[in-house]
């Protein structure tokens, strides 16, 4: 019994030394702050939430939010893009620090990143030429659906439209295109970059409910809840302080096309 107890002991000496003398993984927080910049994974094709502007500039909802989160943070911005298909593998690689790229929370991609709380809530919807028949998900039967890989739109299509003929594309312009040209009857897409598609071109509209409320939050590398945190206190003091609604209005809100009243993420006490 003595013999057990002194080996017990040991192993749990060498334990302990041996988790002493592992260098610490350093937070991304911690790069971040000692680099002074944060890479930001966002979308070039994707408005209102990401894209070039006609200066050749980042601009969108998310960028303005990426801007005002920075600002908070004390630290400057590089913008890399991503799509839909690498966001989430350029996270894991390590190629960006934070994806504020368009980016539903699910269970699926949870299992793969983290989220911060949700930046916005939103939904799916159909997008189709006017004057067209399809006007729920139901009667995408036999029809062609275009939408963009690795898109919760693709997701629903692939499980609500069975019946449909899917084509995927790699980014938003080129889904358009194809229902521009005739070569879709239909696009599963974003709400807000589906309507500002459509007042853009007043020959297509959007047509039925929401099918699929989506969170749209901030992605962050698995276990890595300093720098997560700081993006959510961050968020939450932009709340408070005004500049979150002022970004919402400019974009969402009474200062846009939506006109939708303001929404905000929640704030813990």
């Amino acid at each position: 019994m003595l013999l057990t107890r002194m080996c017990l002991g040991l192993l749990l000496g060498f334990g302990l030394l041996f988790a002493a003398i592992q260098p610490s993984v350093a937070s991304t927080l911690e790069k971040v702050k000692s680099q002074g910049t944060m890479r930001v994974g966002v979308r070039f094709d994707t408005p209102p939430y990401g894209y070039i502007d006609k200066a050749g500039q980042n601009a969108g909802y998310d960028i303005d939010i990426v801007k005002n989160l920075a600002e908070k943070l004390g630290v400057k911005i590089k913008f890399i893009q991503v799509t839909g298909k690498t966001r989430i593998p350029m996270l894991e690689s390590g190629k960006v620090d934070v994806l504020v790229a368009a980016t539903t929370h699910t269970r699926k991609r949870d299992k793969q990143i983290d989220f911060t709380i949700a930046y916005l809530v939103t939904g799916s919807q159909l997008v189709t030429r006017r004057g067209s028949k399809i006007v729920a998900v139901e009667d995408l039967d036999g029809k062609t659906v275009a939408t963009v890989q690795g898109t919760t739109g693709e997701k629903i299509v692939r499980e609500r439209a069975r019946g449909a003929k899917l084509q995927v594309y790699q980014e938003w312009p080129q889904a358009f295109l194809a229902l521009k040209q005739g070569l879709a009857d239909a696009i599963c897409v974003g709400q807000f970059v589906g309507a500002k598609f459509a007042a853009e071109d007043r020959d297509f509209q959007l047509v039925g409910p929401l099918l699929l409320e989506e969170p749209i939050a901030m992605g962050v590398r698995e276990n890595d809840s300093a720098w997560r945190d700081a993006l959510n206190f961050a968020l939450q003091d932009s709340v408070r302080d005004g500049d979150f609604a002022a970004i919402w209005h400019k974009w969402f809100g009474k200062n846009s096309q939506y006109n939708l009243p303001l929404w905000s993420p929640a704030l813990w006490p």
